[in-house]
């Protein structure tokens, strides 16, 4: 069945959507800048309709994953809260942290993630309906550089390194790859606990910086056929030479539709184009449509 991914052109921060083929619609991190809020919200109204299995998915409690997440839950009632468990703590405690840290201790909406955790909708399906294709790669909550990672988090140090792993794959379709803002050196340091999937589209972490670095030993694991470069200053970005990549600094928001072992894709920028997809003449309504990834 088909299936939307929409990544949001929001500055320095990551928000996403995927509008399953199933009865399931799923949110990915939060950055409502003021200028996009309005739209943003709208259209995740006019996507989420009609959905019975609603879920937000939190990486981690950074301020540019989670700004405007009060606003966020104030217009959709977050009912399913999926994140990492943690005691993050910062000096200052912005409106969105408050509402994340009340969402993480409401033990009927929150549900916390870890490599291999199972959850009805998420990963399990029925006769009744069937399953997002959402698994958690990481963390391995008994990993000693998670738990180091936790306990800075709680000091107040940056939680970059309590993000999760989230991949999303459909049957015959494609596979992806979520990976917050881990950060290189953390990434380096559990490559004997964790081994990336192969992926056909990776959302490179910590936005494509060059601090987020994916190492190369996960890199051929992955075989990523898309890279997605987050949106940063150009300066801190690490490009990923060698892959082929869609820049969200230029590309503005991304939408792949996905179908049968293909993937669609299309960008808000007029101008933008790569030469690394094939021309299917695909006239949906979302967007500057770039060309087609055939898996």
């Amino acid at each position: 069945m088909m299936s939307l991914v929409k990544s949001f052109s929001v500055g320095n921060g990551d928000m996403f959507y995927i509008k399953h083929g199933s009865d399931n619609f799923s949110i990915i991190d939060c950055c409502l800048i003021d200028t996009e809020k309005d739209r943003i919200i709208k259209e995740i109204n006019s996507q989420r309709a009609g959905k019975n299995i609603q879920r937000f998915i939190s990486s981690h409690p950074d301020d540019d994953h989670i700004k405007g997440l009060a606003a966020l839950d104030e217009e959709i009632d977050i009912r399913n809260f999926y994140c990492v468990k943690n005691n993050t703590t910062k000096d200052l405690a912005s409106d969105d942290f408050e509402q994340y840290c009340t969402l993480l201790d409401d033990t009927k909406k929150a549900f916390y993630l870890h490599k291999g955790c199972s959850r009805r909708w998420m990963n399990e399906g029925n006769d009744e309906r069937g399953s997002a294709g959402i698994n958690i790669l990481w963390p391995i909550t008994t990993n000693k550089h998670f738990k180091d990672a936790l306990q800075a988090a709680m000091n107040g140090e940056s939680p970059n390194n309590i993000s999760c792993v989230v991949k999303y794959s459909l049957n015959d379709g494609a596979t992806m790859l979520w990976m917050g803002d881990l950060e290189t050196d953390f990434m380096k340091n559990i490559e004997d606990d964790f081994s990336p999937p192969k992926s056909d589209i990776l959302f490179a972490p910590h936005h494509g910086r060059k601090s987020g670095k994916v190492p190369e030993s996960w890199l051929k694991l992955m075989q990523p056929k898309i890279v997605v470069v987050g949106e940063a200053p150009s300066k801190e970005l690490n490009y990923y030479q060698g892959f082929n990549t869609i820049t969200q600094n230029s590309a503005g928001d991304i939408a792949f539709d996905c179908v049968d072992k293909k993937v669609h894709v299309y960008v808000s920028s007029d101008t933008y184009s790569v030469k690394f997809l094939v021309d299917e003449k695909q006239t949906r309504p979302l967007g500057n449509y770039i060309g087609t990834l055939k898996l």
